[in-house]
């Protein structure tokens, strides 16, 4: 019976999350937040996420050019260093390295944030001003987080590659056109295509969850702490197994229409 209770109160939170997704393209699409909500958002989700962004980026770039180095040039392959380097950032770790960061320092924040406000009635005062709280807490965040993180995914993978450039070039002693020039001939439209891709629904991902955990805190301040630690685990969950999925649909789609650039 517990059992039972356990699967029954897990499809509610799917159909109440949906709701939630619902609700706020409703409320994006009928009538858009106010501009300076969804300023303040890009500023909080983008520019501030940069450091985090930047530093993440070029350290994966580093370890993963040495990793490549090592492993190639014994076999006469260093040449491809450059191409693993940008193939890995476009495709796989700019995408979920850079939506881990932004769980991590933007999801956690939402979700604390709009629990707090739960938790001491400031959305409940909301709604009796007749003030709709999904158009004034939630579209500034989810137009501002579906924007800004293919552009933070856009700079971590720049990063990367600049890191992998900087190692290969300066340590390795590999001259720049072997680290660059494999890059416009083995990488694709379709890499950058599934990048953006990758980062666009991660970012849908990060404010809907952190969002949908955050109005359904209650308990007080141990509620918010519970909420923000399940909401941030649920995104890099969401993160990794939908990451898997898009990768195996668009290339699955690629396969089936031919598209070969």
């Amino acid at each position: 019976m517990h059992f039972f209770f356990e699967k029954l109160s897990f499809l509610v939170s799917i159909g109440e999350y949906l709701r939630l997704i619902w609700n706020v393209a409703s409320a994006t699409f009928k009538c858009p937040p106010r501009w300076s909500l969804i300023r303040e958002q890009l500023y909080n989700i983008g520019v501030l996420s940069l450091p985090v962004v930047a530093m993440t980026g070029f350290s994966t770039g580093l370890v993963l050019a040495a990793q490549s180095f090592f492993q190639l040039s014994n076999k006469g392959l260093a040449g491809a260093t450059g191409l693993m380097v940008g193939k890995a950032m476009i495709t796989e770790l700019g995408p979920v390295l850079t939506a881990f960061m932004v769980t991590g320092r933007v999801g956690a924040a939402m979700c604390a944030e709009l629990g707090t406000m739960g938790v001491t009635e400031q959305i409940d005062a909301l709604k009796t001003m007749a003030v709709n709280p999904y158009r004034h807490l939630v579209s500034p965040r989810f137009i501002a987080g579906t924007i800004m993180m293919p552009l933070l995914t856009v700079f971590s993978v720049f990063m990367g590659i600049f890191g992998g450039y900087l190692i290969s070039v300066f340590y390795f002693h590999m001259p720049p056109t072997t680290y660059f020039d494999p890059m416009p001939v083995y990488m694709t439209n379709f890499d950058l295509l599934t990048g953006i891709i990758k980062a666009v629904i991660f970012g849908v991902l990060i404010v809907t969850i952190s969002c949908y955990k955050g109005l359904k805190t209650h308990g007080g301040a141990a509620g918010v702490g519970k909420s923000t630690t399940n909401s941030v685990v649920i995104c890099y969950t969401f993160i990794l197994f939908t990451n898997f999925l898009i990768t195996l649909g668009l290339n699955l789609l690629r396969s089936a229409v031919g598209w070969a650039s």
